[in-house]
């Protein structure tokens, strides 16, 4: 029996949720109906109250604003007819709570049938999304309740299986390892897979230009740092865990210095804390780094060994560049958000055309690393969800 908390209702087995998604209305890309309802539940979330004590939230709300979402609609235009791909399966992970909406909206907003599982381990900011999804559904059409499921149920192949092989889509969240259980169940042989694998993230910051950098611009980059780790313990994909020094020696050393002050102020400010096993687990990889690099892991580490997997809100490793172009033979595929200060659009571009397609799919300025765009990981995630119809005359 599958816990289905979207709309609210008593557990259903898989076949029924199958049955009664699939006999809802039929939606088309861009449909009004969803976009009304998607457009009610962004201004939910935008409340002061709620997005004070989840920011996150806030920004999960403006992703869903007017004209957010029309703009999003209107680059799907072209001179084919575009379509829903069906019934879309979403599997997030556990660990970014606000993820799964992002995918989801956007397979709604383009006229899909969604059934999105969350995992039993998800957090309370899961829960608090879905009582906002309950509220902006009083005053939605009939259409949205009829084809759209969040549904909640614990490691079940059986079921996976069946959400699987019934599915037009299948979208993954969540890493390698969830990539990999959940692809012993196959699809449909028209049905299509896109997946978020382990990714990993970095900061950029030209030296001398956060040294010459007037003290509330030095907040404001600092306040935009801690925005982009700490919101989910550094967990999120687009999270940096290294951050490269480009500069003189002395000067990164006296920016790095600099920087780390202004960042223990802005996180004294938000009144971020660590709970105990979030430190038992910081250490533990801070220590981990230090036998790697026979030196303390947040101290000026190499950029060669800099780390690619999760070591724990507030642990960074640290690196010194010559130069933007030392960094292109340091750049793996898994290597996903670059987050910058100091640089023109112009050295970014040459950057972005000099690693040809190695890695970082993106590239935005501190504190928006966490703002999810329809493009992600290199895919137009909107388009993704459609296909293409030809019509000649």
């Amino acid at each position: 029996m599958l816990d289905v908390r979207f709309p609210a209702g008593p557990p259903v087995t898989v076949d029924h949720l199958l049955d009664e998604v699939m006999a809802g209305s039929r939606l088309s890309v861009g449909d009004d109906r969803i976009l009304d309802f998607l457009v009610a539940f962004g201004r939910l979330l935008l409340r002061p109250a709620l997005a004070r004590r989840h920011p996150e939230l806030g920004m999960l709300g403006s992703f869903l604003r007017p004209g957010e979402l029309l703009r999003t609609i209107d680059a799907l235009r072209g001179d084919h007819v575009r379509m829903p791909r069906g019934l879309a399966f979403h599997v997030p992970p556990a660990d970014v709570d606000t993820v799964f909406v992002y995918s989801w909206a956007l397979s709604a907003l383009t006229g899909n049938r969604n059934v999105v599982r969350l995992s039993p381990r998800a957090g309370p900011m899961a829960a608090t999304i879905v009582d906002a999804l309950q509220e902006a559904l009083d005053d939605a059409d009939p259409a949205v309740a009829a084809t759209q499921r969040i549904i909640c149920y614990d490691r079940s192949p059986t079921i996976t299986a069946a959400l699987s092989s019934a599915c037009d889509l299948r979208v993954i969240w969540g890493g390698d390892r969830a990539a990999h259980e959940i692809r012993r169940h196959p699809l449909a042989p028209h049905a299509r897979e896109l997946t978020f694998p382990d990714r990993s993230s970095f900061a950029v910051v030209r030296a001398s230009a956060w040294l010459g950098a007037p003290r509330a611009a030095r907040a404001a980059v600092a306040e935009g740092f801690v925005n982009d780790s700490y919101w989910f313990d550094q967990a999120a994909c687009s999270s940096p865990r290294t951050a490269f020094w480009v500069g003189s020696r002395a000067d990164c050393d006296a920016a790095r210095a600099a920087f780390a002050a202004c960042l223990a102020l802005a996180v004294e400010r938000r009144g971020w804390a660590v709970d105990a096993a979030m430190a038992v687990q910081r250490r533990v990889a801070a220590y981990e780094r230090a036998a790697d690099l026979h030196d303390d892991a947040l101290a000026l580490a190499t950029a060669i060994t800099a780390p690619r997997r999760w070591l724990g809100a507030g642990t960074f490793a640290h690196a010194r560049l010559g130069s933007l172009a030392e960094l292109i033979p340091l750049v793996g595929r898994r290597d996903q958000t670059m987050t910058h200060f100091g640089f023109s659009r112009e050295e970014l571009m040459e950057l972005a055309h000099a690693l040809a397609g190695r890695g970082v799919d993106r590239m935005v300025p501190f504190g928006d690393a966490l703002s999810f765009h329809r493009v992600w990981d290199g895919m137009d995630v909107a388009s993704e969800f459609t296909r293409l119809v030809t019509v000649f005359a």
